[in-house]
């Protein structure tokens, strides 16, 4: 198809794509069920119950917090290999550094081109011919971004996999802030699980505690029988429990934060965002109301200055930029953006110089294309402001309360301050023994894990990874790509049959081993002789590909890791790597469609604001 043809059908496949999805969205209905009446109480009363944590402040954890450096560092692996050099410690000692850049980057390539030939020859023919019965039984908790790439690789041919999550799909969350505007659909950023591996077991249900005596998972379940319903607890057992239930959202302990404030984890959370933006405007709108007022109602709080709480802030300004001017000119004068952030930064994460294009592209001028609009702002308007160097002390129905004494007042406020544990996580920690209590003044209530991401306390038969997590020699960002990594790595571990449970040896529980007989892939000799062991399992080690962030109008960061360099983008530039970045990494081509679908939407209509 030429160029000319392609810009002419263009809004033909638009229309094609959409009844597409029309037919989709009928066909998996229960892929983000609405819920009302009997049911939608009791699901709440189970999701209130399983997230309520005391002390909060205790396991505080900032956004994409992390530590980078060796697997074991050189205090904790203190061992004179001269005196022993063939002692398990020291040997472990040697693996568990990290291996050279090039070596780890040809391990890499050549797992890529091993999953892709493996995923060639797969049939389903030879699926049934080498299903077994005897299948080891692998339960999953949790539906995020290590479930998804765990899903995506695990041979179910050798291995009976249950999941177990109150959500029945997979939520690409980097696109929550630009759901929660209308920039794309909910449903275009999400897949369920059941598509993503039709040979697994789902339970919708919510895992409530774990006995690792028992080798058993508790969960509670709404049942309905008409419009009667009830909460079922039941129980499943497991061979091997892997939790990547993730984290929810810390208050830090700071009075109202759960009582006035929206958060961004969940497609509900984008939902009610959405729908109190325009509440704001609608209301600001009611006649006779003063100026002042009208600010009060139409002042967006964001709470935090990472990743989330800018993305968030630069995707409602584009609303208010573009959108704005076509549904509310006359109270975008009203408008206001404050960005409240502890720390003397935004960003953290990211180099200095993309920090300071960032506060530039938030405090740059608002560019709105029509001029009847535009002409109604004042001369000095300034729509977002920064209050660097600003912590919460308490958060109040209309107004945010400031350690430094400071009042404001708002109309919606979003947190999006930092990661905390679940109950669930907390439960399975203390069942775990002391060995992983020990361990919490560095994990913070988060699981500990080895390098081969085995539960310590678990002997090997729970493993734990993602944001519930901490190797605590080499702490890694709460980032989906961590997950990712980790999850795949698991399932390879999985797959070439390595033993996770092996016996102790002088009272140290060793690296997962492989049958000597079963060869070695390319990939796995290329980390054997990086690790200088071939005896064991190699070790997680993350590859750092970077960092993205959206900063409004058209403009976004990207800082690309290569070894200890990055390369960085911003301006359109970045906001051209950000877009093709977040198209590739959607689960499936699904949702590559709907989303680009959606953007080619906004486009040409622009946001929807109808609530329904």
């Amino acid at each position: 198809m030429n160029v000319s043809r392609f810009a002419i059908s263009t809004l033909v496949v638009i229309a094609k794509v959409n009844a597409f999805v029309q037919i989709r969205h009928k066909r998996l209905s229960r892929d983000l069920p609405l819920f009302s009446g009997e049911e939608d109480v009791l699901r709440q009363e189970i999701a209130d119950k399983n997230s309520l944590v005391k002390d909060e402040e205790k396991y505080a954890l900032r956004e994409v917090e992390g530590i980078e450096g060796a697997l074991i560092t050189e205090s904790q692996a203190d061992i004179d290999q001269s005196n022993d050099k063939k002692s398990l410690e020291a040997r472990m000692a040697r693996m568990t550094k990290l291996r050279a850049y090039p070596l780890f980057l040809a391990e890499k390539a050549a797992e890529i081109v091993e999953h892709a030939v493996d995923d060639v020859f797969r049939t389903h023919d030879e699926y049934i011919d080498k299903l077994d019965d005897r299948r080891e039984k692998i339960v999953v908790l949790g539906t995020g971004w290590g479930s998804a790439s765990f899903l995506k690789d695990i041979d179910t041919t050798k291995y009976d996999v249950t999941v177990i999550s109150p959500r029945n799909y997979f939520l690409f969350t980097p696109m929550l802030a630009g759901a929660s505007v209308g920039t794309v659909e909910y449903r275009s950023i999400t897949e369920p699980i059941r598509e993503i591996n039709r040979r697994v077991n789902f339970l919708e249900a919510t895992a409530t505690s774990i006995d690792p005596k028992s080798s058993s998972v508790t969960c509670e379940s709404v049942v309905c029988d008409g419009n009667s319903c009830e909460i079922d607890d039941f129980v499943v057992n497991y061979d091997r429990l892997v939790v990547m239930i993730g984290a929810q959202t810390n208050t830090f302990g700071i009075p109202g934060v759960r009582e006035h404030c929206c958060f961004l984890k969940q497609v509900d959370d984008a939902r009610r965002v959405r729908s109190s933006i325009v509440n704001c405007f609608e209301r600001a709108n009611i006649p006779g109301m003063s100026e002042e007022a009208r600010i009060n109602n139409l002042t967006f709080a964001v709470i935090g200055a990472g990743p989330t709480g800018i993305e968030f802030a630069s995707e409602l300004r584009d609303f208010i930029e573009q959108d704005g001017p076509k549904y509310y000119p006359n109270l975008l004068k009203y408008v206001r953006i404050k960005i409240i952030e502890a720390s003397n930064t935004i960003l953290a994460p990211f180099e200095d110089s993309l920090q300071k294009e960032a506060i530039k592209q938030l405090r740059r001028t608002v560019a709105i294309k029509d001029p009847e609009a535009s002409n109604m702002l004042p001369e000095s308007f300034q729509l977002t402001e920064l209050m660097l160097e600003s912590s919460v002390k308490e958060v109040k129905e209309q107004t945010i309360e400031l350690n430094n004494g400071a009042s404001v007042p708002y109309g919606l406020a979003v947190w999006a301050a930092g990661n905390g544990p679940l109950p669930l996580t907390l439960q399975l920690i203390d069942a775990l023994g002391e060995s992983q209590a020990s361990l919490q003044n560095d994990a913070r209530g988060r699981i500990a894990i080895d390098p081969w991401l085995r539960a310590v306390g678990g002997n090997g038969k729970i493993l734990a990874l993602g944001d519930c997590s901490c190797n605590t020699a080499c702490q890694l960002p709460a980032t989906a790509q961590v997950a990712s990594q980790q999850a795949e790595y698991l399932a390879s571990l999985f797959n070439k049959n390595y033993n996770m449970s092996p016996n102790m040896e002088a009272n140290i529980f060793p690296p997962p081993t492989q049958d000597s007989d079963q060869p070695l892939s390319v990939s796995e000799n290329i980390a054997a002789f990086a690790c200088q062991g071939y005896d064991y399992a190699r070790p997680f080690q993350f590859l750092n590909l970077g960092i993205l962030a959206y900063t409004g109008g058209g403009s976004a960061l990207a800082q690309l890791s290569v070894d200890s360099a990055n390369i960085k983008g911003k301006g359109q530039l970045g906001n051209a790597v950000w877009r093709s970045v977040y198209l590739t990494k959607q689960v499936s081509w699904r949702n590559r469609f709907l989303v680009l679908n959606d953007w080619a939407k906004r486009q040409l209509f622009g946001r929807d604001i109808t609530q329904v």
